[in-house]
């Protein structure tokens, strides 16, 4: 096995379009079923926040974002863009599209949609957030 592997994490388009789209789903109901000023009110501030979270959670632009991960054995460390390193555990959801860590004692969630990392990297990080090892090959398949 391999000791410690670093990923790196891009921005998601599409994870930032999935977050915009729920928000205004979410804005649209609220302003129709509040047909007043504070309807609309409460429609703006779903779409800021819509437009904060996709900021920060998909694009990576804050500074409290996740920037990569490193994976050494059954441990791992989440990088964060202001340089904060935070342990990380398996958060209890894998699919071929997303991962989901557990960051801190009060467990809070990190998503990371597959678009994020290179295919071969993502279904290592699915592998250890299954299993809470890394892929690898034998020594001797190595020899062979």
């Amino acid at each position: 096995m391999s000791s410690g592997r670093s990923l790196r994490f891009s921005a998601s388009p599409a994870l930032a379009a999935a977050i915009l789209a729920a928000h205004s789903c979410a804005a649209a109901a609220a302003a129709a079923t509040l047909s007043s000023p504070v309807g609309w009110a409460l429609a703006a501030a779903l779409v800021a926040l819509g437009v904060a979270a996709a900021w920060s959670r998909a694009l990576l632009r804050s500074p409290r974002s996740a920037r990569g991960l490193v994976i050494d054995g059954e441990s791992a460390a989440l990088e964060l863009a202001n340089g904060e390193s935070v342990a990380a555990q398996p958060g209890g959801h894998v699919s071929r599209f997303l991962v989901t860590l557990a960051l801190g004692a009060p467990p809070r969630r990190v998503l990371i949609a597959a678009d994020m990392l290179d295919a071969e990297s993502f279904r290592a990080l699915r592998v250890w957030a299954l299993w809470r090892k890394l892929p690898g090959v034998a020594g001797k398949q190595l020899a062979a």
